[in-house]
């Protein structure tokens, strides 16, 4: 009944492509360290799980390539270095489930020792955070949801426990303050935890005191942050002199820096003091067309790198201290710029850059001489402009309005003309055509995440054989500010489905897809509003392809983790209270409505949206006589990324929707 692909087989694949394929090596998630002399990040080259690298740093360039070798088989998701860069903490995720570890090794060269922290069979699952000196920081959480703010010292494994709580997530820590993050999604705030030193936690309630950074503005959230030096090494160079007329400086003040919706339509960068006075903040940076994405403060406080979401494409700027300069934005090879690191003194920032045709590239830019240089490219010795990785085909971004007026947005790719030809002839051959083109509309995760002009695995592949592709942010989706993100919240869900057939009917009005040639396909939260398509507007849709999604909300919430049931509850609805709602919502108890043919891929190790989601509504679907099938790949967990298996699911989801478009009396055929 159930397909199995293991990550070696490549079925259906040529040699000559899987040859070219691995060839590509993608590159993301870099560290560099806080001299600047060394590197970190995450490779992937296309034999495994992606993993773990180290390089030196010169004026000369980058040294040779020294994998990281890791007890534990499984991707890796995180890196950082030490303050003092003699150390390097990565988070792997075995089997690439949800049950994540921390392994700590050394930068030196001849010491291939990595030693676990916090590998308390207490533990469910432990997030890297930073390092707090030479000491790491971590989320642990326990089976039950019971969130631990950790401090562990890698050698010895002493360990601080900070907090513990249901839904807390540590940010930042520096001497004796923290600051920890508190609420579910779309509601989250930012406390500030102190901790007196001369008493015991375990024995006076009262060593750790805690304070709320913002006051409350319900629906804002409070999710980033970094702690500057509170007076211990120097004073601050982001608040010099701050502080109430004829009043000496408060030494012990703690002072940060946040990302924050808080009484604004998008984030922004918040400077925060708490001191013998009170709390006071100050906006640092702002745009009112876009949100702060990231954000990365240089060590001795002199250089801010600052990351701009303006409607999907990335723009980077850097901000001087003390006096605040913005400086110009800094042209960089790809639309989409991710996970900033940055030197001790600013002049060196490492980032992610890609695009509809630049895979993930880690590389360096010297912003004073607006310098970029890549790291993995392949010919990168001698490619050093912005420009030189850009590709033809984009995506154009598109905005529309859905049938309550909420606007809408996608990114749109075109297939090339040799493409739409051919698909044409195809058509033309089966049933006399037109010049309409079949269209897919794929449907991001989250639902919090955000279509943008990145890189895409599976896109290339549907272009090529003639298929226009519908990256869309319907209702829900980040990047368009907080009311538009909290818009599909609990009973807003419904607005939200039917967005997704808005989509459709834009298509078809702008000429860009043939009625009775749409299909849907997406991953996690996107696969759950595929099956919601297929079922709520099954005469609009030809096909659908639903990667690791929900087919069932109420036991969604039975079956997954409970940090993540947690956290679900103000987007979708409450187990309990909105048990109505869930089951209405539902695709399962809908499935009788199914007419197109159904795909289902998932990962065997999910944990996130358990697989039992898959299979019961394949089987539901069989049973109601539907043609459904299933691919579980035993190697992958709620992502899919070994480069083998993106091939496997590639082909199935191009071969499955073209099958479909094949078919006389597609879904949709009669209602137009």
């Amino acid at each position: 009944m159930t397909p199995a692909v293991t990550g070696s087989s490549a079925q259906g694949t040529s040699a000559a492509t899987t040859s070219d394929d691995t060839r590509q090596r993608h590159s993301y998630g870099a560290s560099v360290s806080p001299g600047g002399k060394a590197l970190a990040y995450i490779l992937d080259d296309g034999t495994g799980y992606p993993r773990a690298v180290q390089r030196s740093l010169s004026r000369a360039g980058a040294g040779p390539l020294r994998m990281v070798d890791l007890p534990c088989t499984g991707p890796v998701r995180t890196l950082i270095h030490s303050a003092d860069g003699h150390w390097l903490a990565c988070e792997v995720a075995p089997g690439g489930g949800e049950h994540h570890q921390v392994w700590v090794v050394t930068t030196d060269p001849h010491d291939t020792a990595a030693h676990r922290v916090a590998a308390a069979d207490d533990y469910a699952t432990v997030e890297l955070i930073g390092w707090d000196v030479n000491r790491v920081q971590l989320t642990a959480t326990e089976a039950d949801g019971t969130a631990h703010a950790l401090i562990a010292d890698p050698l010895s494994q002493y360990v601080i426990d900070l907090d513990a709580r249901v839904g807390g997530h540590l940010v930042d820590s520096w001497k004796d303050a923290a600051l920890l993050r508190v609420g579910p999604r779309g509601y989250r705030d930012m406390l500030l935890l102190r901790r007196d030193n001369r008493r015991s936690a375990q024995s006076d309630p009262h060593a750790t005191t805690i304070t709320p950074l913002l006051p409350n503005d319900t629906g804002a959230t409070t999710d980033r942050g970094v702690i500057l030096d509170q007076g211990y090494q120097h004073s601050s160079l982001l608040f010099p002199g701050l502080g109430l007329p004829k009043l000496h400086k408060d030494l012990d003040s703690v002072q940060a820096l946040v990302r924050s919706d808080f009484d604004a339509k998008f984030p922004r960068l918040l400077g925060i003091e708490s001191a013998r006075e009170g709390i006071r903040f100050a906006v640092i940076a702002e745009r009112p067309d876009c949100g702060l994405d990231e954000f990365a403060l240089s060590y001795d406080q002199s250089t801010l790198a600052i990351l701009w979401n303006n409607k999907g494409r990335s723009e980077l700027q850097v901000m001087t201290l003390p006096d605040r300069t913005l400086h110009p934005p800094i042209e960089l090879p790809g639309a989409v710029v991710s996970e900033l690191s940055i030197s001790t003194t600013g002049s060196l920032i490492a980032m992610t850059v890609q695009g509809p045709d630049l895979p993930p590239e880690v590389g360096l830019v010297n912003w004073r001489e607006a310098h970029w240089t890549p790291l993995d490219h392949p010919d990168a010795a001698n490619n050093h402009s912005a420009t030189d990785h850009r590709g033809t085909n984009q995506p154009d971004h598109v905005e529309f309005f859905a049938r309550d007026g909420m606007p809408l947005s996608g990114w749109l790719y075109h297939p090339d003309e040799s493409a739409s030809r051919a698909a044409r002839a195809r058509r033309a051959g089966q049933d006399g055509g037109s010049g309409a083109q079949p269209a897919l509309i794929y449907f991001h995760g989250g639902p919090e995440a955000q279509a943008r002009p990145d890189y895409s695995f599976l896109f290339p592949a549907l272009l090529e054989a003639g298929i226009t592709v519908l990256a869309a942010n319907v209702r829900g989706s980040g990047g368009s500010g907080r009311l538009f993100a909290h818009a599909d919240d609990r009973y807003g869900r419904y607005a939200g489905i039917n967005d997704a057939a808005d989509c459709a009917a834009f298509l078809i009005r702008e000429g860009y897809a043939d009625p009775s040639r749409i299909a849907c396909a997406g991953r996690s939260y996107g696969g759950y509003l595929t099956l919601a398509c297929l079922t709520f507007h099954a005469e609009t849709f030809a096909a659908g392809v639903a990667i690791c999604g929900m087919s069932d909300l109420q036991s969604f919430y039975e079956n997954t983790e409970p940090w993540i049931a947690v956290a679900a509850y103000t987007k979708y609805g409450h187990p309990d209270a909105d048990r109505e709602l869930l089951r209405d919502l539902s695709p399962i108890h809908r499935i009788s409505e199914l007419r197109a043919p159904l795909l289902v891929i998932h990962g065997r190790h999910d944990t996130n949206v358990p697989v039992s989601e898959s299979e019961q509504v394949v089987e539901s679907a069989r049973a109601h006589g539907q043609k459904a099938d299933l691919i579980l790949f035993p190697d992958e967990g709620h992502e899919i990324v070994k480069r083998d298996n993106q091939r496997v699911l590639t082909e199935a989801l191009r071969d499955w929707v073209l099958d479909a478009f094949a078919t006389p009396g597609s879904p949709g055929t009669d209602s137009r």
